[in-house]
């Protein structure tokens, strides 16, 4: 492919925030939040309070953006010749020309550095440090998985997933591990968030299901066509229900209660109207499918669960 443009190398802000899709931070972002909220609000093992201090705050703020624009952007860079290919991603800022790769492989790396170094605020909660790299490199793991595997959206899952888990180990600190049944809130939480992020990843893959299988890649609509893809995902998408509806139950200290229930039907609702909203002859309204209705359940969770387990 000959792109028009000649790469700018440091491009302009807006440029950058495009490479990362710096607005889809709104996914993952509520649940990290959520569980912050969660570990704030349910006792220690022993039954005392949890310290909370601002620098936690601002370290799991800046752990998500850096960790997710580190991983953002390494998925741009080492996918830049399959997005060449791709009539739907040869406007992607690499093989548009309007970054280069090795702005973004410098971007990539400087990312990447401002999370493991954040995660120092947590000090001295070692456990967020001792983590970061591992954390890292299954994040950036997940731009290589569909080379090799169809689970690459379970990869992608897991991955946003592990944000509430960390939060709520970086916030409860080694007491958290002590018992094992301390993490019962965070991991059902991250159950729900692997299992909401590989459906739509899943139905948001179905775009390229032709040429993912002219290419070789491995997806899950490459391998079962779009219908058992749309199969797949809704099936995902009841198994994020359903744990969902567990957690009030399985993790009782939290505290949920009416409010809860009220956002869980109304996420219910607006998960139906995902799957309403894009058939598999029908794909026109898959980016409305993704983005909108993802931020109006991910927000509508934060919102809800904070107000109930915090006030009522």
């Amino acid at each position: 492919m000959t792109s028009n443009h000649t790469p700018t190398g440091g491009g302009r802000l807006a440029d950058w925030l495009g490479l990362i899709r710096f607005s889809h931070t709104l996914f993952a972002l509520p649940f990290a939040a959520l569980a912050t909220v969660m570990a704030i609000a349910t006792p220690l093992p022993g039954g005392q309070s949890v310290d909370i201090r601002i620098r936690d705050l601002v370290g799991i703020l800046v752990c998500m953006v850096a960790a997710r624009s580190a991983a953002m952007a390494f998925n741009r860079l080492v996918d830049h010749k399959i997005d060449a290919e791709n009539p739907r991603t040869k406007g992607r800022h690499i093989p548009a020309g309007i970054l280069s790769r090795k702005s973004v492989l410098w971007f990539t790396v400087g990312c990447s550095v401002v999370f493991v170094a954040s995660t120092a605020l947590f000090l001295p909660n070692w456990i967020p440090l001792a983590a970061s790299v591992p954390v890292l490199l299954f994040l950036l793991g997940y731009s290589l998985a569909k080379r090799f595997t169809s689970a690459a959206h379970l990869w992608l899952g897991v991955a946003l997933s592990l944000s509430p888990l960390c939060a709520w180990v970086a916030i409860r600190g080694p007491s958290s591990l002590d018992p094992i049944s301390d993490l019962i809130a965070p991991l059902l939480l991250a159950a729900s968030v692997a299992a909401w992020v590989t459906g739509f990843d899943i139905i948001y893959a179905c775009q390229d299901q032709a040429f993912d299988a002219a290419a070789g890649l491995h997806s899950v609509p490459s391998r079962f066509g779009v219908a058992g893809a749309f199969r797949i995902a809704a099936a995902s998408h009841l198994v994020m229900l359903i744990v969902l509806a567990l957690l009030p139950g399985l993790a009782p200290d939290v505290g949920f209660s009416w409010l809860y229930w009220i956002a869980l039907a109304c996420i219910a609702g607006l998960v139906v109207r995902q799957h309403t909203l894009v058939r598999p002859n029908d794909l026109n309204r898959v980016n409305e499918a993704f983005f909108h209705a993802n931020v109006a359940i991910s927000v509508l969770l934060l919102v809800a669960g904070s107000i109930d387990c915090l006030w009522l």
